[in-house]
């Protein structure tokens, strides 16, 4: 039996003197205890040497991803000719797929083979002749760096403190920008005032300047390449009635330098955003198709580098750049701030200010998502950041046309709203309010009514006699005294008859003065 023996320093072939000591696996240490031992269970039988660190990483990787590198196959090849019968120990069952496949050679992996290879590596320095112990050591420091650097998958273009190199100096010269136009403006316009309100761009008004110079020179001044032609048409008859005062050359030249530098500024700025974009692109692209190049440029500088962002909560980048808001609302029991540098984005910019925390939050998860796949995936397509960047424009439309689903039944149909219809009320004007006369009682109005159909007068009401009040005092004082509570009917019987006895006292009183009146005419007669 052949065993397969990979080191740092190059391949190794033993051959197995004693193939029996292999049946005894936990036992199987004691026979490597000391080289002499050793060497009477394993002999070396081909050692192929890699030339630099350069071919010792390529065979690595090819061991690593399961294949059959250039060397190890020349090695193979050598001792296939001679004893091809024997089966070949390997430490990787998917290596030894291929080796039979390319080579036809049996592989044998068992865990015998592993506990045989662990003991070879105990006495490789004794078994591998012709290799000091310092040259082995080197060489296995320089793979071992070289392969971890593979492994991570280092590359220049991986380097994300470019991008928060790049964003700061975006800012400075954003602001340098705005100071420098400010002064031109503001220099300028002491000549010509005018020119600055009908040139509201600012590059075009730094390129006009600097072509025109003094404003007497407009009218022969083609600035057709700066501005349209309405807007060259109203400078020209501004420069004719301007109010601004006369600077000399020498002012004109050192505001001509001026606008030089903005220009340059300028253009300065497109092709380090340019730059920018095509590294964030390189180094996260699922994190910028989520919040744009500016927005993830800024998260990577606010958390130092693109693997610290990646350790955040979705929470933390939610509110990463607005920590001083924060602690104040800690601090004063208020209500904690819902966005922070996440808010420049387009998704949270096109929303309505009710929705503004919603989609806010929902892109902060997503977004710490794509951040990890960035940081921590192989892949580096943004097929994951666009996907989840349609799911957000789709619950952004939900929100905003309120097509919230119900919450009972299946959930599938969605909240249905009656429609809106306007119901106008024609109020009618009542003229009788207007009347200034009192209005007469309907019972008036009905005896009225009577008196004319009867040809009569209207018979007058009868007035009701009043009891004196010591009687009405008595009389009430004597039905409480005969009262109980066991006879209500009886009460209310009384009161019935009560009611009724002023009305029998009216009738007698009117007998009592009809009979006085007839006296007092048969009195009159008689005389």
């Amino acid at each position: 039996m052949l065993v397969l023996f990979e080191t740092a320093a190059g391949y190794a072939i033993f051959k197995v003197l004693d193939e029996s000591k292999l049946q005894q696996v936990d036992s199987l240490y004691k026979e490597f205890e000391t080289p002499e031992k050793a060497n009477k269970i394993v002999k070396l039988k081909h050692f192929q040497k890699f030339q630099d660190t350069t071919e010792a990483l390529a065979a690595a990787t090819a061991l690593v991803e399961g294949k059959l590198g250039k060397s190890l196959k020349k090695a193979l090849k050598k001792v296939a000719a001679k004893e091809a019968h024997e089966q070949l120990a390997i430490s990787d069952a998917k290596l030894g797929g291929v080796i039979k496949d390319k080579l036809d050679l049996s592989c044998v992996h068992s865990p015998a083979v592993a506990e045989l290879m662990r003991c070879i590596r105990s006495q490789m320095e004794n078994l591998i002749s012709g290799l000091p112990p310092k040259e082995i050591s080197a060489m296995s420091l320089g793979l071992a760096h070289s392969l971890s650097r593979y492994k991570l998958k280092f590359s220049p273009d991986k380097v994300d403190t470019m991008i928060v190199q790049a964003i700061s100096l975006l800012d400075d010269l954003d602001k340098e920008l705005n100071n420098y136009i400010m002064r031109c403006r503001e220099w300028y316009g002491w000549h010509f005032p005018e020119l600055g309100k009908i040139v509201s761009d600012n590059l075009a008004y730094c390129k006009t300047v600097h072509k025109v110079g003094d404003r007497t020179n407009v009218s022969s001044t083609d600035l057709s390449e700066f501005l349209p032609e309405e807007v060259e048409a109203e400078v020209k008859l501004a420069a004719e009635i301007s109010m601004g005062t006369e600077v000399s050359e020498q002012d004109i030249e050192n505001i001509r330098h001026l606008c030089d530098q903005v220009v340059e500024i300028s253009e300065y700025r497109a092709q380090l955003y340019d730059y920018l974009k095509n590294r964030m692109m390189a180094i996260a692209p699922n994190l910028t198709v989520m919040v744009g190049e500016l927005v993830g440029a800024r998260l990577i500088s606010h958390a130092g580098s693109l693997l610290n962002l990646a350790k955040h909560p979705a929470s933390t980048v939610q509110i990463l750049g607005a920590e001083k808001a924060l602690f104040r609302a800690l601090k004063t029991h208020k209500d904690t701030p819902k966005y922070g540098l996440i808010y420049h984005a387009s998704l949270v910019g096109q929303t309505t200010a009710k929705n503004k925390g919603k989609i806010s939050r929902m892109l902060a998860a997503k977004s710490a998502l794509a951040i990890r796949y960035d940081a921590l995936g192989e892949d580096t397509n943004a097929e994951m950041g666009a996907e989840n960047r349609a799911k957000l424009e789709a619950r952004l439309r939900q929100l905003e046309e309120k097509g919230i689903r119900r919450i009972s039944g299946t959930g599938k149909a969605m909240a249905k709203a009656d429609k809106y219809q306007h119901k106008s009320e024609v109020k009618v004007y009542d003229p009788s309010g207007d009347s200034t006369i009192p209005s007469t009682s309907k019972k008036r109005k009905r005896e009225e009514a009577e008196a004319e159909e009867g040809g009569s007068e209207p018979a007058t009401p009868a007035v009701k006699a009043k009891k004196p009040k010591k009687e009405a005092v008595k009389e009430e004082e004597e039905e409480e005294a005969t009262e109980t509570p066991k006879k209500k009917k009886k009460k209310d019987k009384k009161s019935d008859v009560s009611l009724e006895e002023p009305v029998e006292e009216t009738s007698v009183s009117e007998e009592t003065k009809k009979k006085k009146k007839k006296k007092k005419v048969k009195e009159e007669d008689d005389e």
